[in-house]
């Protein structure tokens, strides 16, 4: 369990990390750098964090108990055990305001290509940040949060999630074989997307055989996308009315978060 944890977390970080190239400074060479950082960072800490639980706690409690690390503050830190829950919590917080300010850009440019509502795609005036598609995420976040059951939500979103990531490393694949001349600013040894792909069929196929139902529910919010695409994507002559409507609610919504498009780079 906590290999495949520092699996899941070296992989979220190299995902995520993509999802920012534009706000890099050199990407081509701080990309990489990055990344092998990221890696060897999350690496270390959880094999030494494991390390320290086993020395600490017996395997037996960590099997029976619902939170080893307060067990881990309860025998070292004596009185001063309540600060392990918070440093839980800021880490927590601090995860998840990586993920909305990553995750946030998907819908951005999603806006910017057309594939999403055009209001996604807007910055707000005054921070300069992609207010529109932040709150979005927001509240497909809380959205998410009505389910109570955090196992079965994790299999909802980590079912689509990796199933979305090793159809991308797939088709990367299919164009270092059918195009190996494209040119590639950023590129890695064959082996390395390979064993990505390995690891993701792994992280695919194993909820489809433990959690089924979960795994079902999570194929119905990939499917949420379809009606998008239909929209904004494939269907190309779309009527007048239409237009007019998606005009007036997208400066609606301008005049109300303040956004304007972003300026283009020249």
């Amino acid at each position: 369990m906590h290999i495949s944890i520092i699996v899941s977390l070296e992989l979220i970080f190299r995902n995520y990390l993509n999802f920012v190239i534009e706000e890099l400074k050199d990407p081509y060479k701080n990309l990489p750098k990055a990344i092998w950082i990221s890696i060897i960072l999350v690496t270390c800490v959880y094999v030494f964090t494991n390390i320290a639980y086993f020395t600490t706690v017996s395997p037996d409690e960590i099997m029976g108990g619902a939170a080893v690390a307060v067990m881990f503050s309860r025998r070292l830190f004596g009185v001063f055990w309540w600060c392990m829950p918070i440093f839980v919590s800021l880490s927590t917080f601090g995860g998840v305001n990586g993920i909305l300010f990553t995750t946030s850009r998907l819908f951005y440019v999603g806006g910017r290509e057309g594939h999403m509502p055009q209001i996604l795609s807007m910055v707000q005036i005054q921070r300069l940040t992609p207010m529109p598609a932040v709150l979005f995420m927001g509240l497909l976040s809380l959205l998410y949060l009505a389910s109570s059951d955090i196992y079965a939500l994790i299999n909802y979103v980590g079912f689509a999630t990796w199933l979305s990531i090793g159809m991308a490393i797939v088709v990367l694949l299919y164009l270092r074989w059918t195009r190996p001349d494209m040119p590639r600013p950023i590129k890695v040894h064959i082996a390395w997307p390979i064993i990505y792909t390995i690891v993701t069929v792994y992280l695919v196929i194993l909820p489809l055989y433990a959690s089924p139902t979960e795994t079902g529910i999570g194929l119905l919010i990939i499917c949420t996308g379809i009606p998008v695409y239909a929209i904004f994507v494939a269907w190309k002559s779309k009527p007048k009315a239409f237009t007019q409507f998606m005009d007036k609610m997208t400066a609606t919504l301008q005049r109300f978060f303040m956004v304007v498009p972003e300026q283009k780079k020249s």
